[in-house]
């Protein structure tokens, strides 16, 4: 019987189940919670998630509980990866029986709708848990279960918070890399979904990699511009949780929010693309979230502000498309050309 220390997960979906699997895959005992009894049962008895990673093998040896106070009681390192819609709830059910020795990872990837917070504030308000974490990067669950080499980042102003959460995932197959910017992790992580929403669309709409390259570009210097304006480190924004991170998210048709964009090309509304989706699309609500932080600081992020017009004015693609191209010229460094006449 192993003697490593049981690591902790809260979330049954596609990526908490894919971390409990790479903790059992690096001979650490996991304890995945998540609500669905039938879909523990499946993970137990089966090897299988069936609702959100049907015909995916995993590791055997993951053992799933219902209780969250089973976490606690067990487990001193816990992966958060439940949706941030749910995360301030589950915080404060978590927050009954944690203590001051448990270390808490963040690994969803949005902000608060109601506040604009990320989840490493949330953390902070709702636990008693000043060591913690965030984990971000180019990370689909499906291509991490079938072992394709992949690589993430766990930020933490502790590096004992970086060495115990390498520890518990790092493997063959799978890299993790410190870094101390906790907040440009979580704003890059979170932003990046807004973009893959826009990169759907551009998809859907068949244009080419011309297009696609100047959307991630561009994205990334909004993303970049409203990180730094919250005070994160701008080298962030070049790392796997920046770049690394919308580049993935932007070009494959496995990213949630990619699938939201390529629905919204063929003209489909918002209550019914996510009627239609299993999972849930953190982009659709980061981008209310970013298009009010752009404006209550002042910080132009034009992409974002289309992204949010087709999800909530319901304006047509080409009006958006149209007003994005017709932008004033800009240096790359955001100053103005003055065009000559």
């Amino acid at each position: 019987m192993s003697t490593s220390p049981t690591i902790g997960v809260l979330g049954g979906g596609s990526w908490g189940t894919a971390l409990a699997h790479l903790v059992r895959l690096n001979g650490h005992p996991a304890l995945l919670w998540l609500r669905d009894k039938k879909v523990a049962r499946a993970i137990t008895n089966d090897g299988t998630n069936p609702r959100y990673l049907p015909d995916m093998p995993l590791c055997t040896g993951i053992e799933t509980t219902l209780n969250i106070r089973k976490i606690t009681e067990r487990c001193e390192i816990i992966l958060l990866a439940v949706p941030t819609h749910a995360m301030r709830d589950t915080l404060r059910t978590l927050g009954e029986s944690l203590q001051t020795r448990h270390i808490l990872i963040s690994c969803s990837k949005g902000l608060e709708a109601e506040s604009g917070k990320t989840m490493s504030a949330l953390i902070t308000e709702e636990t008693c848990c000043l060591i913690q974490g965030a984990l971000s990067g180019p990370n689909l669950a499906t291509e991490v279960l079938r072992g394709y080499p992949s690589a993430t980042v766990i930020a933490s102003r502790f590096d004992r918070v970086i060495a115990q959460g390498t520890q518990a995932l790092m493997g063959p197959t799978f890299r993790v890399y410190g870094n101390n910017d906790v907040l440009g992790v979580e704003i890059a992580g979170a932003l990046k979904n807004v973009m893959a929403i826009g990169a759907g669309v551009v998809a859907g709409l068949g244009f080419g990699n011309n297009t696609q390259s100047l959307l991630i570009t561009r994205g990334l210097a909004e993303i970049r511009r409203l990180g730094v304006k919250m005070g994160a480190d701008s080298a962030t924004f070049a790392g796997l949780a920046g770049v690394g991170d919308l580049m993935v998210t932007c070009t494959s048709p496995l990213s949630r929010n990619h699938q939201v964009g390529l629905r919204l090309a063929e003209g489909k509304a918002l209550p019914q693309i996510q009627e239609e989706m299993i999972q849930v699309a953190e982009g659709v609500g980061t981008a209310k979230v970013a298009m009010e932080l752009s404006r209550s600081m002042d910080i132009p992020m034009p992409i974002t502000q289309g992204i949010y017009e087709l999800l909530y004015e319901d304006r047509p693609i080409q009006e958006v498309l149209a007003d994005l191209m017709a932008n004033q010229a800009v240096y790359e460094v955001d100053r103005p050309i003055t065009l000559v006449t």
